[in-house]
């Protein structure tokens, strides 16, 4: 590079910066940019500490003026101040400059007004890219403090950036937002559909900060307290009375949409699914037409989720997994009504935790009240019945938390034996049989029946597991067995456990624990040949002799054929 070229650009610069309008809009002279990138690039390749000295402060004032001027801009200066944020982090060490404040102030200050530009979403999303080793060493907190700014770029803006977006997906996790970022990736649809509602209201999300929607609508709520008070109607009868779809006031006031629309992780808060404002807006969204950015946020939940949950197993700490569960069991059966995105997001949930109970049997009893709690739910809908019967599963599988829970594990127990008794005594899923036609009544019943086969299981591999719920187990079982219900299949495996129970090592190789935690446990559905010379050795799915009492039946053995060890 010749010293001329810099010396221009450097002249160029000097001028823009004396050009009277530079104050009140630094980006009406198109060719600052221009200029900045040729700088940046330039420096890069010279790698002249002089240079870069040189350069240095005048990209700094250029900064400055360009973020305190955002709001009287007429163009966009996203683009000018990425450009420039690329300096500070490829030279911060050799001028000293932390990149940190720079950063934020460009999330806070001008990301958040133009998040819904594409072009601006585009080259953000590219520049989070390229520097993401860089941010994730050096900045670690600051991609997962700005997650729900940038969930709201990517739901604004849809597929076309949806692979830019999962490569910066990993930088948004971290002990801090781990909890918070699960409901804001089930509800990004809910996120679509505020936004939406803000554009019609509002007009253009770009160069309006949608985190003032809180302070804009306190006069309005004041305003339905004073008609509340002198007029006898209620906030809630005025939200549900509006027809206007453009009318947000309900919208922005709602405590959920207000969790929604926030540009900073602040931790994890309630979600209000239950109030008035909310239910409004989700039947409005029902009723009405799709619009094709709400269609891609349904694709495209699922697939963050898998992400989400890849990162939660491989690289997430237990304590945090443990947490994340009791959220997952809740929100279950809560989420955007639309048919494919519940298939979707349930065996998703359903698939991470199990998962996680096999990865940790422990979290089974440490999550023991939780579970308890959907259990207890299990006739509300389908969908928490069968939450339950894949707990149920979970519970029998790593028997109750392992040998070291007895007492969780004598708790989990009573709620299974609860449930069983109350499905046996009434049909609990049928309450509205006489409301419900053939073909839902038909689907009840074998829902039902599925939740009792899986209870029963339960019951019998909990007991094989710890032997002290074994006389309990046999009373549940036999009264199971003796009620001949409608679907043979329940009593009918009732019967066959029953059957197993008075075998010992049958039933511990066909109920027991997939892994068992003692090491004085066979196995089950494996031999061990080394002991040919002392127990019986036969070709079965299960070890017939493991901690088989007393002596044993057969008089004869292997010894002959098989080596001595």
């Amino acid at each position: 590079m010749s010293d001329r070229e810099w010396e221009i650009q450097l002249r160029s610069l000097s001028t823009i910066a004396r050009d009277s309008n530079f104050a009140n809009d630094p980006v009406s002279d198109p060719s600052l940019l221009n200029c900045v990138k040729r700088l940046c690039e330039l420096c890069k390749n010279e790698k002249s500490e002089d240079l870069i000295a040189r350069v240095y402060p005048h990209f700094n004032k250029i900064f400055q003026r360009s973020v305190a001027s955002i709001s009287q801009s007429r163009s966009s200066i996203a683009i000018l101040l990425l450009a420039i944020l690329q300096f500070f982090l490829d030279h911060g060490d050799i001028v000293l400059h932390d990149a940190d404040p720079s950063l934020r102030i460009f999330f806070r200050s001008c990301l958040s007004r133009e998040f819904a530009d594409p072009g601006v979403a585009e080259a953000t999303l590219a520049f989070l890219n390229t520097n993401k080793r860089k941010l994730l060493s050096s900045f670690p907190t600051l991609l997962p403090q700005f997650f729900p700014l940038l969930l709201k770029l990517i739901a604004w803006n849809g597929e076309k950036l949806e692979k830019s977006f999962l490569g910066v997906f990993p930088g948004l996790i971290s002990p801090g937002s781990f909890l918070p970022l699960f409901p804001s990736l089930v509800d990004l649809p809910i996120l679509v559909v505020g936004l939406e509602k803000v554009e019609r209201s509002s007009g253009s999300l770009v160069g309006s900060s949608i985190a003032s929607i809180q302070k804009s609508t306190a006069p309005e709520m004041l305003l339905l307290l004073m008609d509340e008070a002198y007029t006898g109607s209620t906030i809630g009868d005025a939200e549900v009375d509006s027809e206007s779809e453009d009318s947000s006031t309900m919208a922005a006031a709602d405590p959920l949409f207000l969790e929604l629309l926030k540009d900073e992780n602040d931790g994890l808060a309630e979600r209000h699914w239950t109030s008035p404002a909310m239910a409004t807006v989700l039947q409005a969204a029902i009723n009405a037409p799709q619009s094709d950015r709400l269609k891609q946020a349904l694709r495209m939940a699922p697939r963050f989720l898998d992400a989400y949950f890849s990162l939660a197993i491989s690289k997430v700490n237990d304590s945090l997994v443990c947490a994340l569960l009791p959220l997952l069991m809740a929100r279950y059966s809560t989420l955007f009504t639309d048919k494919i995105f519940c298939y979707e997001v349930q065996k998703r949930l359903l698939e991470f935790m199990l998962a996680a109970f096999h990865r940790t049997p422990d979290f089974v009893a440490l999550l023991k009240k939780p579970i308890v709690d959907r259990l207890a739910e299990a006739y509300d809908n389908p969908a928490k019945t069968e939450l339950a019967l894949q707990l149920c599963w979970a519970i029998g599988e790593h028997g109750g938390g392992g040998e070291s829970h007895k007492d969780a594990a004598r708790e989990l127990f009573e709620s299974l034996e609860l449930l069983l008794y109350e499905n046996l005594s009434s049909s609990r899923l049928g309450l509205h049989e006489a409301t419900l036609g053939s073909g839902s009544l038909t689907f009840r019943k074998s829902l039902q029946s599925r939740l009792l086969c899986f209870v029963v299981t339960a019951i019998a591999k909990l007991a094989t597991y710890h032997r002290d719920l074994v006389p309990r187990a046999r009373v549940s079982l036999a009264k199971v067995a003796r009620s001949r219900i409608s679907d043979a299949r329940v009593w009918g495996r009732a019967r066959d456990y029953l059957g197993l129970m008075n075998e010992p090592a049958l039933c511990l190789s066909v109920l027991g624990p997939s892994r068992p935690s003692s090491k004085s446990i066979q196995d089950p559905g494996t031999v061990n040949w080394k002991e040919g010379s002392k127990r019986m050795i036969a070709h079965l799915p299960f070890y017939i002799l493991g901690e088989q009492e007393g002596p044993p039946f057969h008089d004869f053995s292997f010894s002959d054929i098989l080596p001595r060890g």
